[in-house]
């Protein structure tokens, strides 16, 4: 869309409410980068089209999903968590802040990237209590402070008290990680259970 062809203002907001239909998570930057304009021609275009910022989309986006996790508290999972259906897919994002990098690299620490995977992958299930069991992980490329990290987990399977979790993140729709899970469910009754 960035160009040296400026289009009309009507123009760019007709085709900003089109990016936002697509793709509600862009932020203010990226879409001012897409337009060609100011960040500040951004935000009065969102403004006038009553469009939130990037925060409120969040919380918007992420209200009720939390009330569907039922394997652990909501606020216990890391990012935003987006769209959640139980037992068959869920999505959450998450935006790194300057605690979860190297300071000499600005790349983000490998544990908040399976924090974010795991915890999704938990939340998907339709379990009451669950636990890691297996985690085959992979990570194929690096990311950066800065980057937004878009996580889809999907249960492939269940067989007995283990769920089967494939957990995807991209970046800028690129993979940067990928994770198979093994969650086991237990009992809520735990202490009346043989431990193996």
């Amino acid at each position: 869309m960035a160009g040296n062809n400026r289009i009309s203002k009507k123009d760019r907001q007709e085709k900003l409410k089109d990016v936002m239909k697509e793709d509600p998570f862009k932020n203010d930057e990226e879409l001012a980068k897409d337009f060609g304009v100011s960040i500040q021609t951004i935000r009065l275009d969102r403004m006038e089209l009553g469009i939130p910022e990037l925060r409120e989309r969040f919380r918007n986006a992420a209200e009720g999903n939390y009330d569907k996790v039922r394997s652990m508290v909501g606020a216990e999972i890391v990012g935003e968590l987006i769209d959640l259906t139980l037992g068959e897919q869920g999505i959450s994002i998450l935006e790194p802040n300057e605690e979860m990098v190297f300071k000499k690299t600005n790349i983000v620490r490998g544990h908040h990237i399976f924090s974010q995977a795991e915890s999704l992958a938990m939340a998907v299930i339709d379990a009451d209590v669950a636990l890691t069991g297996v985690a085959n992980i992979k990570y194929l490329r690096p990311v950066y402070l800065g980057d937004k990290l878009v996580a889809k987990a999907e249960p492939v399977r269940v067989r007995g008290n283990k769920h089967f979790v494939h957990v995807k993140i991209s970046v800028k729709q690129r993979q940067v990680f990928r994770g198979k899970f093994i969650l086991v469910s237990l009992s809520m009754d735990m202490d009346d259970e043989d431990s193996e």
